[in-house]
């Protein structure tokens, strides 16, 4: 029997959450989707000492993991120690992107940074990294991930962003551009914030010459020179990020800095990239299916103002197509959400979940963007004015087929997983 009861400590958690997401963000939505670039500094206020107590209770999880590594009880009882971190994490994200999207992407923390160490760094580097996301006592703190280029988009493996080790000095040098860094502005405004960029230290290598760096913030030569203007999730901070001979120390590399052409283990840079995104993948679906749950709300409730009820218990042939649609929109709806539960219970079992990672962000991009549009196509011109969120809900929603792996690559990722194909057999 699946038990999808929630532990009692992590209802108390959601319940705050709820009223996070009603009470300071929801309020704000509309003013801070016109207003793009503006920080929602209440919801950030809110939300830092929770994300802090956050991510001291990960890095303990860390910790923990480590110990058990070194010895074979302790790994066998951790094995064994079902842990719900992840999944009260994706219920936290779906309260807080029905809220607002475009806020809960301003959540001060790790964010992908965070993901990306988590994935390649080595314990010491989780702690010196990390350890400042878990202050409650300091100021709210950013982090977050470049890979994206002008030239590399889906295919990361184009990365063209260089690192180049200085002997003399013991220091990498970073060159390149990115693009559409989530919180880019947010974690390079503040002392304490990090981004997690990813380069390549042998070009001749492909994939095996990519690697990641920890940039930390007031880190000469790197500097942000756009600011996106967006279609949905404008409360959000996208930028591009220039790095003209940004010198970093040795030991901010993630991972390690070898490269062996023919060797499998040299690849480790590539597939912790990979790897971060089998992290966030599950929790973009989680936000994504956030969305469409506040369209489909709203939309039930002007339909209920003008006395329109539906009827469940009703046979199909005497439905009415605004019932059919709505009930077929709510089933597709749970369907998501039980595929990125399940991928984000698979990493908190510590199972491999690369092929539920991709399918669950694949279906909840596509099924969030044809939920929002069928709500404002139900309400009409009501819908498509600003007089409700559901116009705003309907562009916010589209993001989510398109960041993390466009629908169509994480779809070819689930086909080569299904048909045990490798890339170079099932290319993009």
């Amino acid at each position: 029997m699946i038990d999808f009861e929630l532990p009692g400590k992590l209802k108390g958690q959601l319940q705050m959450t709820e009223y996070v997401a009603k009470e300071v963000m929801r309020p704000f939505a509309r003013e801070l989707d016109e207003n793009e670039h503006q920080r929602p500094e209440q919801y950030i206020k809110m939300m830092w000492p929770v994300m802090a107590d956050m991510q001291k209770a990960s890095l303990e999880r860390e910790k923990r993991k480590a110990e058990e590594a070194e010895s074979p009880e302790r790994s066998q009882e951790g094995e064994k120690r079902v842990s719900t971190y992840v999944v009260g994490m994706m219920h936290t994200v779906e309260m807080l992107a029905w809220g607002d999207v475009g806020q809960y992407l301003c959540t001060p923390s790790a964010l992908l940074g965070g993901t990306a160490i988590e994935a390649v760094g080595t314990l010491e580097q989780k702690i010196r990294f990390l350890g400042r996301f878990a202050d409650s006592k300091g100021d709210p703190t950013w982090g977050a991930m470049a890979m994206t280029e002008p030239g590399a988009g889906s295919d990361t493996s184009a990365i063209s962003a260089t690192a180049t080790l200085d002997e003399e000095t013991n220091e990498w040098v970073l060159n390149g551009e990115k693009i559409f860094c989530t919180s880019g502005k947010l974690a390079l405004d503040e002392s304490n914030g990090l981004v997690v960029v990813w380069a390549t230290i042998d070009k001749s290598a492909g994939r095996s010459g990519m690697k990641s760096f920890v940039v930390e913030a007031g880190t000469p030569g790197v500097s942000v020179v756009k600011q996106e203007e967006k279609y949905g999730i404008r409360a959000s901070d996208t930028v591009s990020i220039v790095f003209d001979n940004a010198r970093i120390p040795y030991d901010n590399i993630l991972g390690s800095p070898e490269v062996r052409k023919r060797d499998p283990e040299s690849r480790k840079g590539f597939k912790g990239a990979m790897k971060t995104f089998d992290t966030s993948r599950p929790i973009i679906a989680a936000s994504a299916v956030g969305v469409a749950r506040a369209a489909l709300e709203i939309t039930k409730k002007k339909l209920e103002e003008a006395g329109i009820t539906i009827r469940y218990d009703a046979p199909p042939h005497e439905q009415t197509a605004i019932e059919r649609d709505i009930i077929d929109m709510e089933a597709e709806l749970k369907a998501t959400w039980l595929l990125t539960l399940r991928a984000g219970s698979m990493m908190d079992h510590r199972e491999p979940n690369a092929l539920e990672s991709s399918m669950c962000k694949a279906k909840a991009g596509q099924s969030s963007t044809r939920i929002a549009e069928k709500c404002v196509e139900i309400l009409g011109p009501l819908g498509y004015s600003r007089e409700l969120l559901v116009e705003k809900l309907m562009r916010d929603a589209k993001i989510a087929d398109l960041y993390e792996g466009t629908h169509e690559i994480n779809q070819l990722i689930v086909a080569r997983h299904v048909l045990n194909y490798s890339s170079s057999e099932l290319p993009a």
